[in-house]
């Protein structure tokens, strides 16, 4: 006896496809975050090098420059690793803009939102933060790197002198440790996302781990990155 075998509905289909087009920017969200986790943990190693000293800090500096010769070319290890965290910046925030696309899209019917969930901050959190940390971005390499420029209009091709100067004005290390503080909010659910992604969080004791791995490493980076700063203005860090 013949069977006949009934076509996937259309619809079941394209949602299968959404839901796998969906795994994938998750996971593009994921693997990007860890690469700026990397970044950032390495960027507040270097930081911390003020603390002994200018010579200490200039040379850690001048080091990243010369790194890879002279099988690269000055700085070419440099440029290596701004074109890749360029990379996983366009991914991240790509893979962010087009699920909050989706996310607003699937809500077809119009409803209350509870103004106090917990889902409710981390969305506004992820979503606000992440745009605070992206305008941050581009004035910290305008005034640390691609510019150079030096809010008290003192010189600029001294690493060492160029952080003190910028720290020693009260309302440039305001904004950084309000930075950093969005820095911290935005890793801390950042982790235990990228960590429910990857299938980290399968028991209660897992995610346990995961949320106190994500709190302790935001909370370190936010407290690293502050010090450099609250050490100038408070003249522990001098030139």
């Amino acid at each position: 006896m013949a069977t006949q075998t009934t076509p996937p509905r259309p619809q079941l289909v394209k949602g299968a496809r959404a839901s796998r087009t969906t795994i994938a920017l998750k996971l593009g969200m994921a693997i990007s975050g860890i690469v700026f986790l990397a970044f950032v943990l390495a960027h507040m190693y270097g930081n911390l090098k003020a603390f002994g000293g200018h010579d200490a800090f200039n040379e850690y500096a001048e080091h990243l420059r010369e790194l890879g010769e002279p099988m690269l070319p000055h700085e070419g290890a440099l440029w290596i690793l701004r074109v890749g965290l360029i990379a996983s910046l366009v991914v991240h925030v790509y893979c962010a803009v087009t699920l909050w696309r989706r996310a607003a899209r699937a809500r077809t019917t119009k409803y209350v939102m509870k103004k106090d969930t917990g889902a409710n901050r981390a969305s506004l959190t992820m979503r606000w933060g992440g745009l605070t940390i992206l305008i941050f971005l581009v004035w910290h390499l305008l005034n640390f790197t691609i510019g150079k420029v030096n809010p008290q209009g003192g010189e600029t091709n001294d690493p060492y002198n160029l952080m003190v100067d910028t720290f020693d004005l009260w309302w440039m290390t305001l904004i950084y440790i309000a930075a950093m503080l969005a820095l911290g909010a935005h890793l801390h659910h950042g982790i235990w996302s990228a960590a429910q992604t990857l299938g980290w969080t399968g028991t209660a004791a897992k995610r346990n781990r995961a949320k106190v791995v994500a709190f302790v490493i935001a909370l370190i980076i936010t407290i690293g990155f502050s010090l450099v700063p609250l050490a100038v203005l408070a003249g522990i860090i001098t030139k």
